[in-house]
């Protein structure tokens, strides 16, 4: 995929998921601004974008604010001399369980996540609008903000109102020609590595340089880092100028569309429905095949 002539800014690009996509779309010939809260990760982000090919610069900071998001893309104008690609990556996690998350814990993973890819969206927007020449929204969501998933109700929550955002600004941004979609990537990471079914064969896995299991890149779509960029380069280019408005899946070797939210089943009732009217309907009508919650339990196979 070529994006030479294409100016990104990806934020949280310092490690992780962020630098594979920072390094994948310098490696297609974008100039890219990388970013992070480390002054020393933006400066081997920096290295690693440069190696791959492209051109970087690094802003220094924390994700969340006007001022921040602001200084990211006047960065790019002043040392690219445009914007094209915007990819929020940036986030944190503050995992508690509901009865034990304080303020600070939902605040703060709320104000990178939400707020952090709003305030950047917004500076972005607004500069491609005045370029007039379209550009790409590349918004990072999660399984968790697509089924919840326990101990994060600030990250689940940030995370579905992320792909709520991005469904709105769709419609917003169609007539200036700027796509806007999330990926809901799937990946080792230091989170996933954690999960007890995932750790001994991403431990193998790094050890030996081995690929992960089939079982993991098909039955569970986890795969490197590096399984996910794709996405991201194909939705910063050209060639992804139809596609709006999606939560699109990636890793390993599975690529999916998510569904959106919309209506399972319904019953009609002349005058209307009661508390008993529905008490007595449910579990026969409407509420016959509830829907699941949380993401489902990695299944090894057996042995493995």
């Amino acid at each position: 995929m070529e994006l030479s002539g294409k100016v990104a800014v990806v934020t949280g690009s310092g490690r992780g998921l962020g630098l594979a996509y920072a390094r994948a779309l310098g490696a297609a010939g974008a100039s890219v601004v990388v970013n992070d809260v480390d002054e020393q990760a933006v400066a081997d982000a920096v290295s690693a974008v440069q190696a791959a090919g492209g051109k970087a610069v690094g802003v220094t900071a924390a994700v969340g604010s006007t001022e921040a998001a602001e200084a990211l893309i006047a960065a790019a104008v002043e040392h690219f001399g445009r914007l094209d690609v915007l990819v929020t990556n940036a986030g944190i996690l503050r995992d508690k369980v509901l009865w034990k998350m304080s303020d600070d814990d939902f605040d703060d993973v709320v104000r990178v996540h939400l707020r952090g890819t709003f305030t950047c969206a917004r500076a972005a927007a607004v500069r491609m609008r005045e370029q007039g020449e379209g550009g790409r929204i590349v918004l990072v969501g999660s399984p968790a903000g697509q089924r919840g998933n326990f101990g994060q109700t600030n990250y689940a929550a940030a995370k579905a109102g992320i792909v709520a955002m991005a469904r709105t600004w769709a419609m917003e941004l169609a007539r200036a020609d700027i796509t806007v979609n999330a990926v809901i990537p799937v990946a080792a990471t230091e989170m996933t590595r954690t999960i007890p079914a995932f750790a001994p064969a991403i431990e193998e896995a790094e050890r030996t340089g081995e690929p992960l299991p089939r079982w993991m890149r098909r039955g569970e779509g986890l795969g490197t880092v590096d399984d996910v960029t794709g996405l991201v380069t194909y939705l910063a280019s050209d060639a992804s100028a139809g596609v709006t408005g999606q939560a699109i899946g990636l890793g390993g070797d599975r690529l999916a569309l998510w569904a959106h939210p919309k209506e399972k089943a319904h019953a009609f009732q002349d005058g209307g429905w009661s508390a008993d009217d529905i008490a007595a309907s449910w579990a026969a009508g409407v509420g016959a095949e509830p829907e699941t919650f949380g993401i489902p339990a990695p299944r090894p196979p057996a042995g493995a």
